[in-house]
């Protein structure tokens, strides 16, 4: 029992060390550019809920997604609610994962991306100030700039299930803040590939 207890001491300080973003208290702002060289400021959106998705297509994870099109189907169903939907990519230039500006406005178009913008994170900033460990990793922050959900996009840890079968915990965040309610679920464990940071 003593042995169990430190192992999840242990975890624990690991957690409050890698991100400073908990869930109930005030996300981390932050300053990144877009693809498009439009930057963008989370505290700019304050009186919007805000979606943040940590991404790389790279991962089959994430891929499978994308290729269902459930992603975006999620992303124009909240965006046309007024949602912000942040993707952010955190993978370092010198890995192989890693997005220029063109390829990256290519992979968008391709894709049918229906974010509202996709963020530059290659110095790993923003993944590491809310412990973006995977990709997905998913983020829910409400109209008051309030972290209220982190970690995986659905129940579904597989690189291979129907994601419209699911249950989307961002989905459910998403329509109980717009309910003028806190999200049932407030925190799961994220699932996918590992974020490639450089460090």
């Amino acid at each position: 029992m003593k042995r169990l207890l430190t192992a999840l001491s242990i975890g624990l300080c690991t957690t409050v060390a890698w991100g400073a973003a908990e869930v109930g208290k005030p996300a981390p702002d932050f300053t990144a550019t877009d693809i498009t060289g439009k930057e963008h400021r989370l505290s700019d959106y304050k009186g919007k809920i805000v979606v943040l998705e940590s991404y790389n297509y790279d991962c089959p994870f994430v891929a499978n997604h994308y290729k269902t099109k459930a992603m975006q189907d999620l992303q124009a169903e909240l965006t046309a609610k007024g949602v912000i939907w942040l993707i952010v990519n955190s993978v370092h230039p010198g890995h192989a994962n890693y997005r220029t500006r063109e390829a990256a406005q290519k992979e968008w178009n391709d894709l049918g991306i229906k974010a509202t913008a996709w963020l530059d994170d290659s110095s790993g900033a923003i993944g590491k100030a809310y412990g973006m460990r995977t990709t997905p990793h998913m983020f829910v922050i409400d109209k008051e700039g309030i972290l209220v959900y982190a970690g995986a996009i659905d129940d579904r840890s597989s690189s291979s299930h129907d994601p419209r079968k699911a249950r989307n915990y961002v989905r459910e965040a998403v329509e109980k803040l717009l309910a003028g309610q806190k999200p049932e679920v407030s925190q799961t464990r994220p699932y996918g590939c590992s974020v490639k940071y450089a460090e």
